[in-house]
């Protein structure tokens, strides 16, 4: 890798820490290239992304960024999880390290919060931003829903009662 190419992935990094609210880092060491790909889906899923880097690099890419306080932890063979959702790339590591001891997370930032490992279980813990809406929608739309039965058993029962009276004068 040139000068050239290692500039163009500092200003592609910087532009991603950036742009992201939470950043997770991990050590992969012992994972295959299957397992980590197969990690990489489930974060994309989610709407987050794992990434494999340069120690380096990345500490070079966290100068002048909201994540500087986690360049201590790029030792080793380390990986990064990154999403704009503030849960979604910590709940996606947490389940996988779960069923993947070799997945080890060391730790993180959210929106320059520098994270523990037990803030990230927490976090972890936390209903996503697409929950979160879907149970505010739920609330807002079941209001309406029983103003609109309760404005509708009137009509309905009022149908009833024509019908009522239209079958009994065709009985008789």
């Amino acid at each position: 890798m040139n000068r050239e190419e290692k500039k163009e992935l500092i200003a592609e990094l910087s532009g991603l820490f950036g742009s992201t609210t939470t950043c997770i880092v991990t050590h992969y060491k012992g994972m295959t290239v299957a397992e980590v790909e197969k990690l990489r889906r489930e974060m994309r899923a989610a709407g987050a992304s794992f990434r494999v880097t340069k120690n380096r690099i990345t500490r070079l890419a966290l100068e002048g960024t909201s994540f500087e306080g986690i360049a201590p932890l790029f030792v080793g063979p380390t990986a990064i999880a990154t999403s704009v959702d503030p849960v979604a790339a910590a709940k996606v590591c947490v389940e996988y390290a779960k069923k993947n001891d070799k997945l080890v997370i060391l730790g993180g930032s959210m929106q320059g919060k520098l994270l523990d490992t037990q803030a990230i279980d927490a976090l972890a813990k936390l209903p996503s931003l697409d929950e979160l809406r879907g149970k505010l929608l739920g609330m807002i739309n079941t209001p309406a829903t029983r103003i609109a039965g309760v404005l509708q058993a009137p009509a309905g029962q009022l149908a009833r009662v024509f019908n009522a009276y239209a079958t009994k004068d065709e009985a008789a």
